[in-house]
């Protein structure tokens, strides 16, 4: 825009420039520049020329002329005025634009970090929902309760695919909310899960000393048939050339050594690997292959029967000797035999046998020397040989009874007398009583069941 003001009056002349700064105007002759105004950068806005004082200073129309200077140099004051705050106020707004960058670069990283810690517990949830999955085939082989599967099947796959959904856009839904659902879902499976009776091994935990009391060999046990008000315990201190059994009521009798009775069986035994079962006690008579069941409630022997070719008084026994070639045991299918025999070259045989009669209800022959066996167990139809009774034993082979095969595993387990020479599965307690070294132990158990299916390969 171009602003020309001009007093009509030979004397003055006042010009305002705005779109054409870098213009010059010069005076007339006689006349001067008198006072000019510039913007910040230098630029001309207005210019006053006036002929000399000396040819008009006593005009009519100078008082006119004073008024008219007198307002352009307060318009000269103001652009200045105006000028400075324009440059305190474009510095205040450089400030405030770098400040709002540095908050953009802060709650950018807020929301980086936030999504990383939502993803990341997100991602432990679907962990946990992948340690659920295998449960569910082991629930599906109780019919009665395939309802119930079906309602955990289904929520596992509402869980599953909203977790999927989170992870693509996350803070959809309350992760709280979800965990609880999750672990709701996890304390209802193991609850079912508690139901089961049968597994494969796959942990050994522990242990935990009861007491430390007796020689160096024992054997001390409950009963897994007996109910859950009756918590007797059954003590057998030594290996051979004794008689005596001593029962506590409880565990905490036990520990205290409360002995509520004793018992003087009418034969020694031999070894360390008894087992009660039912009420009564199962136990190989000295220097014989025969096993002897003795009731504790009659206080008499109900049967014994020889094990036919079996071999005794430490003819095969196991790594530590003490004259444990026999050794009876319990699991969740019944009662059983482990032993040696010369027709089967020494090597480890199994029988499963009848509790009231003793008969042999069928045997199985295994490949593994009973020598060089440290202990074993049963769990679930399954024989587990300890590689070792010393320091560094672990679970070293398993044979099926049901498929007949065998396979070399690795489970260690936490030797810490050092010297096992008893080693037996309570069903009922899911755990395993030993005698180490003069201490009694339980090592707690972790089973889980395989069950193939069609997309097993």
């Amino acid at each position: 825009m171009r602003v020309l003001l001009s007093v009509l009056y030979p004397v003055l002349s006042l010009t305002i420039f705005g779109l054409y700064p870098s213009m010059t105007i010069g005076p007339k002759e006689g006349w001067q520049v008198y006072s000019s105004a510039q913007d910040a950068d230098g630029r001309c806005i207005c210019t006053v020329v006036a002929p000399e004082q000396s040819l008009c200073s006593r005009d009519a129309k100078s008082r006119q002329l004073r008024q008219l200077l007198e307002k352009v140099h307060n318009m000269s004051q103001s652009i200045e005025v105006l000028n400075l705050r324009t440059q305190r106020d474009f510095q205040y707004v450089m400030k405030m634009e770098n400040q709002m960058k540095g908050l953009r670069t802060k709650f950018r990283q807020i929301e980086d970090d936030r999504k990383s810690i939502i993803a990341r517990n997100f991602q432990e949830l679907n962990d946990k929902m992948d340690e659920l999955k295998p449960l569910i085939p082991v629930l599906e082989q109780y019919k009665m309760d395939a309802a119930v599967i079906s309602l955990f099947k289904e929520e596992i796959k509402n869980l599953s695919a909203v977790l999927t959904s989170i992870q693509e856009e996350l803070g959809a839904f309350d992760y709280d909310e979800l965990y609880q659902r999750v672990r709701r879902l996890d304390n209802r499976l193991r609850s079912c899960m508690g139901k089961l009776t049968c597994g494969k091994l796959m942990k050994i935990t522990g242990p935990v000393t009861i007491k430390t009391s007796g020689t160096r060999f024992g054997a001390w046990m409950t009963d897994p048939l007996a109910s859950t008000r009756n918590n007797r315990v059954w003590y057998m201190d030594s290996y051979t050339n004794s008689k005596i059994v001593r029962e506590y009521k409880t565990m905490d009798d036990f520990v205290a050594g409360v002995v509520s009775r004793t018992y003087s069986l009418p034969f020694k035994w031999e070894g360390t690997n008894h087992m009660v079962y039912n009420g009564s006690l199962y136990y190989n008579k000295y220097q014989s292959n025969i096993i002897v069941k003795y009731s504790f409630e009659t206080g008499s022997v109900l049967a014994q029967r020889a094990l036919e070719f079996a071999g005794f008084h430490n003819m095969y026994p196991y790594t530590w000797g003490g004259f444990s070639d026999i050794d009876v045991m319990a699991d969740e299918l019944g009662m059983w035999v482990v032993y040696a025999t010369n027709q089967n070259a020494g090597n480890v045989v199994v029988s499963q046998i009848d509790p009231d009669t003793l008969h042999v209800l069928k045997t199985w022959n295994t490949e593994y020397s009973k020598r060089n066996a440290g202990e074993s167990f049963m769990i679930c139809g399954t024989l587990y040989i300890t590689n070792s009774h010393l320091s560094g034993a672990k679970v070293y082979y398993a044979y099926s009874t049901k498929t007949s095969t065998y396979e070399y595993i690795d489970i260690p387990f936490h030797n810490q007398y050092f010297h096992i020479s008893m080693l037996d599965y309570n069903a009922k307690e899911r755990a395993l009583y030993a005698w180490n070294n003069g201490h009694q132990v339980i090592f707690n158990v972790t089973l889980f069941h395989v069950i193939k299916t069609d997309d097993d390969s």
